[in-house]
């Protein structure tokens, strides 16, 4: 591209034209320094709120709560205080306690939203879930209520390693109701103590809680999470089967038994092999886990 250059002497800046430019070489060299110092000055934008809150299967509502007060922005506990004046529509059986009814579902924020707006929309849309005609089919059909089947659901939900072995685990706590049995859940235990491990000691299961079922006969007074659809279908259509007892030797290897003295070999490897990884290389010494079931 050609461009159209003065010959050389035809342009010629006087000296008052020199101290023009210089003067306003001056300015612009100011303005650029003084940019960025006003920039490093202030404070940096605030990133736009989120307009979506992601609840993932398994939550407890706790977990729940201080997510809706980190997307709001609200303090820490502003969610759990305005749990009794969001008018949840929950079961009889609930006593207000919204666990198992804040649905795992992705969240529109709108704006203007409000703790109590966002709990209402999961309350309803656990209610549109679980008040449908098959759930309480298949609730009937297990001679409980759908409160119960939530309940069986959220323990599924925390039991479970894999949704293959959800319907297995399902089975086990029918089939343990049915006979009398104790439940003797860790998971019971992790929700009574507020604590998600799979370590579980002796000590833990003489826990003083409601939720402890290896004290208390029957179902916790609640579900300990917000179970997904897998694990609702699960509580309803368990596999068929008669295991007591089952423990997750390893990621992958989760055996079930209704024989006492097999399940006591699993849990035996069970614990050999935690024992040895709680001494390993980065590891520290721990009580060895005891068999929930």
């Amino acid at each position: 591209m050609q461009t159209n250059i003065p010959p050389r002497g035809t342009t010629r800046l006087t000296r008052r034209g020199r101290l023009a430019l210089l003067a306003a070489g001056a300015v612009v060299v100011g303005t650029a320094v003084a940019v960025p110092l006003l920039t490093l000055d202030s404070a940096p934008a605030e990133p736009p709120p989120p307009t979506s809150l992601v609840v993932p299967e398994g939550w407890r509502a706790s977990q729940v709560y201080d997510a809706i007060d980190k997307a709001l922005r609200l303090p820490a506990g502003s969610t759990r205080k305005s749990v009794g004046k969001a008018g949840l529509t929950l079961p009889s059986e609930a006593q207000g306690n919204p666990e198992g009814y804040l649905f795992p579902a992705t969240y529109h924020i709108d704006k203007g939203a409000t703790p109590e707006s966002l709990l209402r929309s999961m309350a309803d849309t656990a209610n549109g879930e679980f008040n449908a005609a098959p759930v309480a089919a298949g609730a009937q059909r297990n001679a409980m209520n759908v409160y119960q089947a939530v309940t069986i659901a959220s323990i599924v939900q925390a039991e479970a390693a894999t949704p293959a072995d959800m319907g297995k685990v399902a089975r086990v706590v029918l089939n343990r109701l049915e006979r009398g049995m104790p439940l003797q859940m860790d998971s019971t235990i992790n929700y009574a103590m507020n604590r998600s491990t799979v370590h579980t000691s002796q000590d833990d299961t003489q826990v003083e809680s409601p939720y402890n079922s290896y004290q208390h006969m029957g179902l916790p007074p609640t579900p300990i999470d917000n179970p997904g659809e897998e694990a609702m279908r699960a509580a309803l259509n368990p596999t068929p089967g008669d295991w007591l007892y089952f423990v997750t030797v390893r990621p992958g290897d989760t055996r079930f038994t209704s024989d006492y003295a097999t399940h006591t070999r699993n849990v035996a490897e069970f614990n050999a092999l935690h024992q040895n990884a709680s001494h390993g290389p980065g590891g520290s010494a721990s009580s060895p886990p005891q068999s929930v079931r």
